[in-house]
């Protein structure tokens, strides 16, 4: 059983389950986008645009209606999409690897990846971002716009800095692959059999991502990226979705059809077991994040708060990725007309939707209405505009190939 991970259009015969969830966590990608302007923390409109820290790329609009329960969403989503996207893009980079071949894969990776961050970064991305300009005060027009962009110290790239990471991961692994051409399935048959196991797996998870994580987030702030240019990446984590894109690679290269995976294996049965254990452990990090802001404000940071909030954080991460798994493994083999239509269109959203997102937030601040039905109006108007456009890309024959 093959398919492709982000940047390939689902088709007959593919994995139900890894493509529905795919499709899942794009839209709450869309989600978290769509509510970040109304959590409790977003920080007031800065009065220079291009003045650092530019804020602005992670808010790019700021409402003045809150939602506290929002926050919920976005520490759940900041825990587990992109590290379980990584995951999934990891599950069939080996097969594809071992049909194509390392040159042919690079060749698909960077039609699939490198063009769509190309296009990304230097269209999209200043399409987004202009509503931001616009709240802060900027001059309308393409000419002032044009220049104050030019002017940044960096290119925001946006959402697409995902494609650029996994590119890159795709490429050490082709090249490692041409070093050892067996190591996926040898890493594979030595973690696969440990899939059938969830709570060992979910063991062996915490303690791999803890060791990766927990101390390079002791030596760089975890809320600083790298930069250059358009290529963003926040640096604390670069380590932590390579071992999820690796963990990803072990278990396709096992099999997507059992251990983990298995539709009917332990993980599937005890699906509900993980849907009570990953809020537990969402609360976990709450309360540590929450501690630890309180104690900087008061200028009395225990020294272990820091340690304690990373190792939950990875621990979150991995109860939160199973209880996903779990869920879809064991209930994502249903079809329908509508739910193949998202699979196929789902990385074409994902490309588009943060353009649509930022413009109706920013047409979301004359409204007056609560922060609740602002962020569901944005998330359904963001979804379906972006579904629509990725349909219709799609029919452009070039454009099908790439995305």
């Amino acid at each position: 059983m093959t398919t492709l991970p982000m940047g390939a259009s689902p088709g007959k015969g593919r994995a139900l389950p890894i493509d529905h969830l795919r499709a899942t966590l794009i839209l709450l990608v869309i989600a978290h986008h769509s509510v970040l302007a109304y959590a409790s923390y977003a920080p007031a409109v800065a009065a220079d645009w291009g003045a650092a820290p530019m804020i602005w790329r992670a808010f790019p609009i700021v409402d003045t209606v809150r939602a506290p329960a929002l926050d919920l969403l976005v520490a759940f989503n900041d825990a587990v999409l992109m590290a379980l996207l990584f995951f999934l893009a990891g599950l069939f980079t080996w097969s594809a690897l071992t049909k194509k071949g390392a040159g042919g894969f690079l060749r698909d990776r960077a039609r699939r990846l490198g063009l769509p961050f190309i296009i990304s970064a230097g269209v999209l991305a200043p399409l987004a971002y202009y509503p931001a300009y616009l709240q802060h005060g900027g001059e309308p027009g393409f000419g002032p716009y044009a220049d104050a962009w030019l002017g940044l110290a960096v290119w925001p790239a946006g959402p697409a800095w995902f494609l650029w990471v996994l590119l890159a991961f795709s490429a050490l692994t082709a090249a490692s692959h041409r070093l050892a051409p067996t190591w996926g399935e040898r890493l594979g048959e030595r973690l696969g059999p440990i899939g059938e196991k969830p709570w060992t797996f979910f063991g062996l998870m915490v303690a791999a991502s803890a060791l990766l994580y927990v101390p390079i987030a002791q030596l760089v702030n975890p809320m600083i990226w790298f930069e250059l240019g358009p290529f963003t990446v926040q640096t604390a984590r670069i380590l932590f979705y390579a071992l999820y894109f690796a963990i990803g690679i072990a278990i396709g290269a096992y099999g997507v059809d059992k251990g983990l995976l298995a539709p009917r294996g332990r993980l599937a049965r005890q699906w509900f077991i993980w849907q009570g254990m990953a809020p537990v452990c969402l609360t976990v990090l709450l309360v540590c994040v929450i501690s630890l802001f309180i104690q900087l404000e008061k200028g009395t940071l225990h020294p272990a708060l820091p340690v304690a909030t990373g190792f939950a954080f990875v621990l979150s991460s991995a109860a939160s990725s199973l209880m996903m798994l779990s869920l879809f493994v064991r209930f994502g083999h249903w079809t329908s007309g509508w739910w193949r239509s998202l699979d196929r269109n789902a990385y074409g959203i994902y490309l588009v939707h943060y353009v649509f997102v930022n413009w109706l937030l920013l047409a979301a601040l004359e409204l007056d209405w609560p922060a609740g039905p602002k962020a569901a109006a944005v998330f359904v108007g963001a979804a379906g505009l972006s579904w629509l456009t990725s349909s219709l890309l799609r029919r452009i024959p070039g454009v099908a190939r790439m995305i």
